[in-house]
């Protein structure tokens, strides 16, 4: 059997323990929270405004999640928020239990939780640096993205079902624990040099508060790998975006395909699949076919993804289109990662991370409206085939930058790579 490399070591061992007890947790609990809010009689908008609450600590918070991350000690973070993350379950589980759960409550929850994650996401990648050497980020990546595949989309969400149908209090009780076995992963972590850079001479300059949280911001803007990257990213989330909020409509009967709901959650979990085999085999695939192929190829993925819909195709073009894009989307986010901490200095790279998934998510909830507006206005696949034309003008500008940019380059860059970007 083949043993973990020794350049990851017991520090990473922790952090990526804590990152799959996590982001299980995370599974389980958006699963759980909508059907806590069914249990409080919420009408459809309150089941709505619940998932919503989870998900708004991005866009509003984001930029201030990596400030926070970049000034403080992360492994004390992480273990700090995952134990209110816990508190916050346990929290639940009890007014669950005793009848004095309500709404108001839940949505409170809800948004706690999503800061919580924000604030966990951001210390997780901005902290690998500090536990892994350059050479082995790479890898290190792929192990956290694979593990979050599994705990997060494969694992949390059938568990919380199997533990709901038992109890609500018992899914959210064992959500609860999750985040207190993270936290002892956490504990197991040394830093391999601090997290934030050093405290600015008495008497100089100092950076104000608003300046420290877009330092992150204006660093990405300007170095111009970094940026283009964002950009890119958050194109294709536009696609994905569409994709998401309208698959289900299409693929589900009455519409077109046909599928039973069953059916349909096989169909996600086939994407799911592929992004685990392939976070399983990046760092292979990277040596066999280099950087710019596989980030190209990504980029196919995304107009495989809503090509199928829009030209009609039988379900199984539509299962291939999906497994080939989650299989691509998980490269990407491994090898994107690995890319931006290493041109990214280590005591920005928490503000860094979250400019760019503020930047990439952002642009989310915005498609996803556009795509619904969009599908009123004229029809599910009129919006794919418009979603297809994107992909496709992606696809057109990225190849050329890739191929004029030498990203596998900035897979290997070291410290004075940083330093002169």
């Amino acid at each position: 059997m083949r043993v973990l490399p020794a350049s990851l070591g017991r520090s990473f061992n922790g952090l990526w323990f804590g990152t799959g007890a996590a982001n299980l947790g995370d599974g389980m609990a958006l699963f759980v929270l909508p059907l806590l809010a069914l249990a409080v009689d919420a009408s459809p908008g309150g089941v709505a405004a619940v998932t919503t609450a989870l998900t708004l600590a991005w866009p509003i918070f984001g930029l201030h999640a990596g400030w926070i991350v970049d000034r403080v000690d992360r492994r004390a973070l992480l273990s700090g928020v995952n134990l209110v993350r816990a508190l916050v379950l346990a929290g639940l589980t009890a007014g669950h239990l005793t009848g004095t759960l309500s709404l108001p409550l839940l949505l409170a929850a809800a948004v706690l939780l999503g800061v919580g994650e924000t604030l966990v996401d951001t210390a997780l990648t901005s902290t690998v640096p500090s536990v892994v050497e350059p050479a082995g980020r790479g890898r290190a990546n792929a192990r956290i993205e694979a593990t979050i595949n599994v705990t997060n989309q494969l694992v949390g969400p059938p568990l919380a079902g199997l533990l709901a149908g038992l109890t609500l209090a018992m899914a959210t009780g064992v959500s609860a624990g999750l985040y207190v076995l993270a936290v002892a992963g956490v504990a197991a972590m040394t830093l391999r040099r601090p997290p934030v850079g050093p405290l600015p001479e008495e008497g100089g300059p100092r950076v104000s508060g608003s300046g420290g949280v877009v330092a992150g911001f204006l660093h990405l803007w300007r170095q111009p790998v970094v940026r283009a990257i964002t950009l890119f990213t958050a194109a294709m989330n536009v696609v994905w975006a569409a994709a998401t909020a309208l698959l289900v409509v299409y693929a589900v009967r009455p519409g077109p395909l046909g599928l039973t709901a069953a059916q349909y959650g096989l169909l996600l979990t086939a994407m799911a699949v592929g992004g685990l085999l392939a976070s399983m085999v990046v760092e292979r695939l990277r040596l066999r076919f280099g950087v710019t192929t596989l980030l190209i190829a990504d980029a196919v993925g995304t107009v495989l993804l809503v090509a199928p819909v829009a030209f009609d195709a039988p379900v199984w073009a539509v299962a291939a289109g999906a497994v080939v894009a989650g299989a691509g989307s998980s490269i990407w986010r491994i090898l994107v990662a690995t890319i931006r901490q290493n041109l990214s200095p280590p005591e920005l790279l928490g503000r860094i991370y979250s400019a760019s998934r503020v930047l990439s998510w952002g642009v989310i909830p915005v498609s996803a409206a556009l795509a619904g507006v969009g599908a009123e206005l004229s029809d599910v696949r009129t919006v794919f085939a418009v979603a297809t034309g994107l992909a496709l003008l992606i696809l057109a500008v990225f190849v050329p930058f890739a191929r004029r940019t030498d990203l596998s380059a900035a897979m290997e860059a070291d410290q004075e790579h940083r330093a002169l970007a």
